[in-house]
């Protein structure tokens, strides 16, 4: 397996912790600095973009060129941002990579921003996108849920919500250093991995929890998956880097949920940082995780037909 140098990956790090810091910066700051860093990473070709819209909310249909047009599996796909940034256009590049990997086609959808639109604004946008291709006839075993960061936690939000709901569950879902909870911020690896990680922080992810939360009282359980029952869930794929602040939480995660019964795979990617994936064009760990994910889907939607 190919491998980056030490050089090349401090080099990446002390770049991100530049570029993609949260603290004292607006908004707006925030967005716009975002959007340029990722819309200067390279560009996958051979990329097919149709917009459609959910409801009152924007939504993409992304895939490589030679996934087919017609095929009803889906990747539904939750874009990561810390509920307060991330479009279409900032994760275009990375689903249409999965895509290419998967051989399937990803709608992502944009889902309400906070801090204009506090909880639960996106919790049931990805619900109602969920629901929005079951109606138009896909049927849910050709549905597998897909998410970064905090669109990975809003991944397991929407299967637990399901679940709960007597909703049928899609074939599966994976997850890109996702956050399992957003209530508690107990997991080691805040202090352990403070040093190495660029991107995540105790700071940035209590200040993503209260752009989000406001002060609604009490805080809602399911902002933390982590400490739910996690029985009756579909198979789970997660990746997390073991230089990130959210080591501890993911691992705990995937070893609750396997004590639920849930079949689950866990990928700990030595060195890498919080959804290291999104500079596959430069970073050959990203694309060697992109094509385990590709995997994960092709066997998710050929075990569930």
């Amino acid at each position: 397996m190919q491998s980056s140098s030490m050089e090349m990956i401090t080099a990446i790090k002390q770049h991100l912790k530049q570029s993609f810091s949260f603290i004292g910066k607006t908004v707006d700051e925030i967005r716009s600095e975002e959007t340029a860093a990722l819309n200067a990473l390279p560009k996958p070709s051979g990329v097919v973009t149709e917009q459609v819209t959910i409801g009152n909310m924007k939504a993409e249909w992304v895939r490589s060129e030679h996934v087919p047009e017609g095929d009803s599996e889906t990747i539904l796909y939750f874009h990561g941002g810390a509920f307060i940034s991330g479009s279409c256009d900032t994760h275009r590049d990375l689903v249409a990579r999965i895509s290419r990997f998967a051989n399937t086609k990803v709608l992502v959808i944009e889902y309400r921003l906070a801090p204009e639109h506090r909880y639960p604004a996106a919790n049931e946008d990805c619900l109602e996108a969920y629901r929005w291709l079951i109606d138009k006839g896909i049927s849910n075993k050709k549905i597998i849920l897909g998410g970064d960061s905090v669109g990975g936690c809003l991944a397991l939000m929407t299967l637990l919500t399901l679940r709960d709901k007597g909703d049928p569950l899609p074939a599966g879902a994976f997850c890109l250093s996702p956050h399992t909870d957003f209530l508690h911020f107990d997991s080691e690896s805040y202090i352990t991995r403070s040093e190495f990680d660029p991107l995540g922080s105790l700071a940035s992810s209590r200040l993503c929890a209260d752009y989000y939360l406001g002060s609604i009282m009490p805080k809602p359980e399911i902002m933390s998956p982590l400490y739910q029952n996690l029985h009756g869930l579909p198979p789970l794929f997660i990746q997390v880097g073991d230089h990130e602040v959210l080591l501890d939480e993911c691992v705990r995660f995937a070893d609750k949920a396997k004590a639920a019964g849930v079949d689950v795979t866990l990928e700990k990617w030595e060195h890498m940082w919080c959804v290291f994936q999104q500079l596959a064009g430069i970073l050959p760990e990203g694309e060697q995780a992109l094509e385990h994910i590709g995997l994960f889907v092709k066997s998710g939607l050929q075990g569930a037909k």
